[in-house]
């Protein structure tokens, strides 16, 4: 009895070798929260790019829109952990518990955290007829003005609401939102002065900060730009503690074997530090990140605390 125990846990403690030898053993899946087009689909074809030259296994990417990412959450927290089937998460993936008190998974006990890929730094804009060269002169107009300043964003939930939001907030105004359907109409209603202010990526702000139809003011990351040196942190510039970002990252259902897992993030972390790939990045307006599950699982846990502040206070509901 000893000895066919013995043989019996022995055999147990080398399943997990051969699952990883034999992985990747078909095509792969990562669902999009999205639709074609956007930052999170372009990255998950990246990294799929990646992935099938590393393993020559087709990687499909599946656009899976709706319910800011709930819809494709819900079908990867319940499908196979073996690795196949994963999820590109952005930063609606911390802020739905917070929304949403009856989601249709657990968001901590329902993934696992793969890696943080990239992160995508906002410029804080204003038109030109606002009265604001820098973050506190900004701030005071909030507080002074006879008719309260609004700021653009894509959307309830969107990177642009959050960094509005988080300003409020962390700098006790109140700036009005008006919510668009995604983030381009926003900015032409912003060119055009029909709203006052908007946090949005330095792809889209940047040309027009360089010609002076709009006022940059500051960036969201907690580090300046290598990109636009010159432009202050918005924590830096007046709001201190204050970063808001997009970000985006890939998770896989619970309960991947832990040697898959680390096969399955060494990839994808070798494929985000390739040359082609952080100059794509680079060209999007995004900064490569690159790392490890843990690393990555105490980034979402720190972004759901942060966010679900900045509901609880400005009352944010879901659309």
């Amino acid at each position: 009895m000893q000895k066919l125990l013995i043989v019996t846990l022995f055999s147990a403690c080398n399943i997990t070798p051969a699952v990883a030898a034999d992985y990747p053993n078909r095509p792969l899946r990562i669902i999009v929260p999205f639709t074609a087009g956007g930052s999170t689909d372009v990255l998950a074809r990246m990294i799929g790019k990646n992935l099938t030259e590393a393993w020559g296994q087709q990687v499909v990417v599946d656009n899976r829109a709706g319910a800011n990412g709930v819809i494709a959450a819900e079908l990867i927290a319940k499908s196979n952990p073996d690795g196949h089937s994963l999820l590109m998460v952005a930063i609606g993936h911390a802020l739905n518990p917070s929304l949403n008190k009856k989601l249709p998974y657990d968001s901590d006990k329902d993934f696992q955290p793969i890696s943080l890929t990239a992160i995508l730094p906002l410029l804080l804009a204003v038109h030109p007829s606002v009265k604001a060269n820098n973050v506190q002169e900004l701030i005071a107009l909030a507080r002074n003005s006879a008719k309260p300043l609004n700021y653009a964003s894509g959307g309830i939930g969107s990177s642009q609401h959050l960094a509005g939001e988080l300003i409020n907030t962390m700098a006790g105004i109140k700036m009005t939102h008006v919510p668009y359907k995604g983030g381009g109409p926003g900015l032409v209603d912003l060119l055009a002065g029909q709203v006052n202010v908007m946090a949005s990526t330095i792809l889209s702000v940047a040309p027009h900060g360089r010609t002076g139809k709009l006022r940059v003011l500051g960036i969201t990351t907690a580090k300046r730009s290598a990109a636009w040196p010159d432009v202050p942190t918005v924590a830096e510039a007046g709001i201190k503690g204050y970063e808001s970002i997009a970000w985006y990252g890939l998770v896989a259902p619970a309960g991947i074997p832990p040697d898959v897992l680390d096969k399955l993030s060494a990839e994808v972390i070798k494929g985000t530090k390739s040359k082609d790939m952080q100059d794509a990045l680079i060209k999007q307006g995004a900064e490569p990140v690159g790392n490890g599950p843990k690393e990555f699982a105490a980034f979402i846990k720190s972004e759901t605390a942060k966010y679900a502040r900045v509901v609880r206070e400005a009352g944010i509901k879901a659309e």
